[in-house]
């Protein structure tokens, strides 16, 4: 038989970060009857394989299954390899694309072998919704499709956009809450985790469970992470992700060019950090006792070890000082974020107008004042003295350490 926390030691924990519990005295008593029993609770998150990578943005659910799991509840990874051939239209404003089979069996893989850098894996259930869904069968498919009615499905905010503006609505999209409700139902969840965007599909499984006499499952929903842009949720198709199987040097560089404000949203989502530690550490910020440039090393440190190693993120760390302090860039100078879109900046991808680029970045007050500063040789880009008009290798997420005489700037760059 298991033994568990406090019934508010865990809750500590597990609503750390949390941005809704739904409903949270619901969630109370199941961890009350869990002590009571010795019977851990079952916890999912669902995971659609339709990118071959996990970015940090897929690790905020993956750490809080972590973190019920460190409580010695059981958690399942599921692998949404038939809700992927419906394609979740969550925040879509057209019918996703269809993946193959092949495509989305590939992909799987790929995410069996990145959760568990987070999970532990003998602790760890790895299902695939194909197990159940697959076998509904052409009545089993009518029969759920019978649980809600089309209102209800028109109430999703995505739908009623799209219906409002007369844009099409598959059929088949209508499905997937249906899909992911009955997930729920065939694994018995207790708990389900999801991001605030996943709400009507979280809903749906308390719907389904309650309707085939289940406890319904209590929903506990994670912010949606920004990316290095600091607005847009992170994704890789926006070029604001860190990849969770990049280099080390790379992540560690990415988690340092994040606004000194979104980085205390990376430590509540991406650490295991209580929340009485970050508003510690916050207070020792505001009070000067502690460099917010120091608070960003602990985190791209703590970061780059949980994914690769803590030799990985000393080298890493020191590369990075290396690169960006040591040639002259000081530790206090101003970031800024430009667009690689900004009219007159790129000439083609990954090539933008270094003058330009000076002048956006406020060292110069003309493009006509930085060519000439170029000519004078008072410009350095990494640390290197420069001279001509173009720079190369520049990519959305990525940063640029940039110097004019005395002043000194780290561009961070945005789609």
């Amino acid at each position: 038989m298991a033994t568990f926390g406090a019934v508010e030691e865990q809750l500590d924990l597990i609503t750390k970060g949390a941005a809704e519990i739904i409903p949270l005295e619901a969630l109370r008593e199941r961890i009350a009857q869990s002590r009571a029993s010795g019977v851990p609770m079952r916890i999912k998150a669902g995971f659609d394989p339709t990118a071959p990578d996990l970015h940090l943005g897929h690790t905020v659910l993956i750490r809080k299954l972590r973190h019920f799991q460190q409580l010695g509840h059981t958690v399942i990874f599921l692998i949404g390899d038939s809700t992927a051939l419906i394609g979740d239209p969550t925040g879509r404003n057209v019918t996703r694309k269809p993946l193959s089979r092949e495509e989305i069996d590939r992909n799987a893989e790929t995410y069996k072998a990145q959760v568990f850098k987070i999970l532990d894996r003998e602790k760890t259930e790895v299902r695939y919704n194909s197990e159940w869904l697959d076998k509904l069968g052409y009545a089993g498919v009518i029969n759920l499709a019978a649980k809600a009615t089309l209102s209800q499905m028109l109430e999703r905010d995505d739908f009623h956009k799209r219906f409002k503006a007369e844009e099409p609505i598959s059929v088949h999209e209508m499905l997937y809450p249906l899909a992911q409700g009955y997930d729920s139902v065939a694994l018995r969840c207790d708990v389900e985790l999801g991001g605030t965007d996943q709400k009507f599909n979280l809903l749906m499984g308390r719907e389904l469970q309650r309707k085939d006499g289940q406890p319904p499952q209590i929903v506990l929903m994670t912010p949606i992470l920004e990316g290095l842009d600091g607005v847009q949720k992170m994704s890789k198709s926006l070029g604001n992700a860190i990849g969770i199987d990049e280099p080390p040097a790379e992540m560690y560089g990415k988690l340092m060019s994040v606004s000194d404000e979104l980085m205390w949203k990376y430590y509540t989502l991406l650490t295991d950090l209580r929340a009485s530690e970050i508003d510690a550490m916050q207070a020792e910020v505001a009070a000067g006792s502690l460099h917010p440039m120091q608070a960003k090393k602990n985190l791209a440190c703590g970061i780059v070890r949980d994914f690769h190693s803590s030799d990985a993120a000393d080298a890493a760390a020191e590369n990075w000082a290396k690169q960006f302090q040591q040639r002259a860039v000081a530790e206090d100078a101003p970031v800024v974020q430009i667009s690689l879109s900004t009219d007159g900046l790129e000439i083609e991808p990954g090539v933008a107008r270094l003058p330009k680029l000076l002048q956006l970045a406020g060292l110069a007050s003309s493009t006509g004042e930085a060519t000439r500063k170029l000519a004078e040789n008072a410009v350095s880009v990494d640390g290197e003295k420069i001279t001509e008009k173009l720079l190369k290798g520049v990519n959305a997420g990525g940063s640029v350490a940039l110097r004019l005489g005395k002043k000194s700037v780290r561009v961070q760059w945005v789609k």
